[in-house]
Order: C-alpha cells, then structure tokens, then sequence
C-alpha cells in the first residue's frame, strides 16, 4: 500500500449535473408507460406522431398533493394558458375550484367544459371591448388590467342590465425574486401599478361595478419556497392596505402562483412545506382582517407540466464528422420551449428519454443531438444527450412537456403537419 497522500476532494472530477429523475411515470419490461399504456402501443393508437399525451390521473394526483399540503380555506385555480387543450381543461374542471382564463377563446372553453362562471377569472392586457362584453354577459370575473377597460366594462353593464363583476389586477413595486419569468415589479404592461389603484377603485365606484377584489402576479417558474412565501406574504400587506380604498369589500384575493417544477440539470424540486405554512398563517390573518375574502392561489405549469409528455419519431439517424445526429418528424414547431426558444438565454436540454420500435428496451448508449425537420440550426431538442442507440423509427419521449407545449408553439411554421394531442 502507497504511503502517498491521498488527493484532495477539491480535485477529484466534479459529476455534471444531472436531471430530477422522471419517476411520475412508471415502466414495464424496460418502456414508459404513459397513461397505463406501453409507449409504443400508445403510439400505435394515435395513428400518427408527434403527439402530446397527458396522463390524467398524474394530472389528479398533483391536485389531491396540493389539496393535502395547502390550507383548505385557500382556493385553487388552474391558469388554462398553461395547456388549454379542450380535454384537459375538462378534466381539471372537475377538480380545481376555478379557472383563469386569458383571452375570449379561453373563456369559451372554459364554459364549454363546465367551469363554474362565479369561479372564472379573466386577466389580460389588451382586452378588446367585445371580449370585455362577453365576460359579462358570462358572468365571470374580470381582472381589470387598465383604467380604458372600465368605460367599456361599465356600457355592458347598462346594456346587459347587470353589474360587471370586477377585480383589480395589481402590478406590485416588487418582483418575484428567482423567477423565471417576471410579471410584476417595475414598468410592466400587466396590471395597474400599484399607487394608481387607488384612483381607480374611486371610479369603480363611482361607475357602479360590482368591485370584488385583487389579483396579484409577481412572477412563474420558481424553484425557491422562500422566495415564493415573501411574495405571497408582500402580495397580502398591499392587497390589504388597498383595500382601505376599495368601494366595497373584499370578496376575492388572488395570490398568484409562480410554483416551478425542475427542467433542467440541477435543479430541485419544490418544497411545499413552507408554502402551506405561509399560506396557513396569510388565511388566518385573512379571517380577521378581510373576513369576507376567499384566497385564491392561481396555478397552471405546476399543475400540469409534469404530466405531460411529447413524442416524436426517428426518421434520420445520420453522423457529421463524428456526431450522431437523430432527426425526428417534429420539432420546435411543436415544442418551442424545449427547442430553448421560449423564454430561455442559454439553452439547456429538456430531459429526453429515447424508447426503441422494437426489441428490448436500454442497451449501448452513445451521446446524440436530436433536432426536428425544419430547416433551420434553431430546431433542436437534446443536444449531445446521453441516450440509447438510437435507430429509425425508434421514439423519442420529451419529459416536462404537459404545460406551454403545443399552444405555445409555432405550429404553421415551414408548414408541417400539425400534432395530436392526446388526455390518456
């Protein structure tokens, strides 16, 4: 044996960073199972691919999680924006107490599904006079964003003989700290900046519509439980110091959401823990202080995404000076976030998995690129991915998938087909 010291830890190789495992879904014989469903007898029922495929009782379950976890005072809303497929919106109907909905096409859906009108909220700037009228007559609740949609607000209302109901939405002097994606804090087109909302609440008195409360959104994507329980916290002391100013009472606060779920290397989950206990001491100060109000927390990624997966085809396997590359029938035209063109500065891989047509699953694995069919370097889904030896015909299953997928992408550019998307 060497007397020799041993080497330091600092020097010893440090481990990429690597993936949350995608243990939501289970296997069989080696294969995905999406739904119950093997992954390739899935796609032999599709008829084609790609496809998405979302499985409803992952979509069930992250439900019954937050029920289990939050206080059973504090509503909870699914923002459709996230994945506003027809079918899903259907299924989560039957299990959120609301849905937010950010357009008239939305609100369509909505109602078409079921949805409660008294538990559909309508947030978005730019909200054209017709769709202001249909919220309305529908008789949901709508976020004003600025102070033009109020004269509008207030002809329907005489036209349609009954009160627009109406909540404020706030753009708060703070952000969401390690937020993906800011919406609140600073110059934002969201919402009315918070030391003008005041002067409004005066004229929505004064326009007689029927005033039921605030929403509040500081941001998405947040991986941090602290930094989501300091906006929430900061959300409820504005909400409550404007409503001092509001022609009624509050009925209706809604906190926001900006629960993260992880995408790429590295990241964690969410701890839920100091969220629900944040969450339990904001609604028992809600009881005292604003008796009448319902605390919302509005989710749409963390509800869905992880139940999601999206599925494309082999149709190339082909090396370029060394470099395996697996080209599919689908690309960022349907899946633009995974292509690290939504959102992302330095793109980073989705996690990939690659299921073989036929034969046993796993085997020799190689580093590959995965790119879609379009003509252009943008479209690439894995690059330099560990993966099974892929081969064509061979599926390529991209996790993480269930929210800001098809809906989010640009379907018609280069002009190829469309995909199908599946509730299983």
């Amino acid at each position: 044996m060497s007397d020799s010291p041993s080497q330091p830890a600092a020097a010893l190789p440090k481990r990429a960073p690597q993936h949350v495992p995608m243990s939501q879904f289970a296997s069989q014989d080696g294969e995905l199972l999406i739904g119950g469903q093997p992954l390739t007898r899935l796609a032999a029922r599709v008829g084609r691919t790609p496809f998405y495929a979302y499985d409803r009782q992952l979509l069930k379950a992250r439900v019954a999680q937050l029920r289990a976890a939050l206080p059973t005072s504090v509503k909870l809303h699914y923002a459709m924006k996230a994945n506003p497929m027809p079918a899903v919106v259907a299924w989560m109907a039957g299990l959120v107490d609301g849905i937010d909905v950010a357009s008239a096409g939305e609100l369509k859906v909505a109602l078409d599904a079921g949805a409660d009108p008294a538990e559909i909220s309508f947030a978005g700037p730019g909200k054209r006079d017709i769709e202001l009228a249909q919220a309305v007559a529908a008789g949901v609740l709508i976020n004003v964003e600025s102070a033009r949609e109020l004269a509008p607000l207030a002809a329907a209302s005489a036209r349609l003989g009954l009160p627009a109901r109406v909540a404020v939405r706030v753009n708060p002097d703070f952000e969401l700290k390690g937020s993906g994606m800011r919406m609140g804090g600073g110059p934002k087109q969201f919402g009315v900046d918070a030391e003008a909302v005041p002067a409004l609440l005066g004229e929505i008195g004064r326009l007689g519509l029927a005033f039921e409360g605030f929403h509040l959104f500081a941001g998405s994507q947040n991986l941090r439980a602290e930094s989501i329980c300091e906006a929430q916290q900061k959300s409820y002391e504005l909400a409550l110091s404007l409503a001092a100013h509001a022609p009624s009472p509050v009925k209706f606060l809604n906190l926001g959401g900006g629960f993260g779920i992880p995408y790429f290397p590295g990241e964690g989950l969410l701890d839920l823990g100091p969220i629900a206990t944040n969450l339990l001491q904001l609604a028992d100060r809600a009881a005292r202080e604003l008796p009448q109000a319902s605390l919302v927390i509005e989710l749409g990624r963390y509800l869905v995404g992880e139940a999601g997966v999206y599925v494309t085809r082999v149709v190339d396997r082909k090396v370029s000076r060394g470099q395996v590359y697996l080209v599919t029938d689908g690309g960022l035209n349907h899946h633009l976030s995974a292509s690290g063109n939504f959102g992302q500065v330095l793109r980073k891989n989705y996690p990939v998995a690659l299921v073989k047509a036929s034969g046993p699953q796993g085997g020799a694995t190689e580093q590959a690129t995965v790119v879609g069919p379009l003509c252009t370097p943008l479209d690439l889904l894995a690059d330099r991915m560990e993966l099974p030896v892929g081969a064509e015909n061979d599926l390529v299953v991209i996790f993480q998938s269930g929210a800001y997928g098809a809906s989010a992408s640009p379907a018609g550019f280069l002009s190829h087909p469309n995909c199908v998307e599946v509730l299983v």
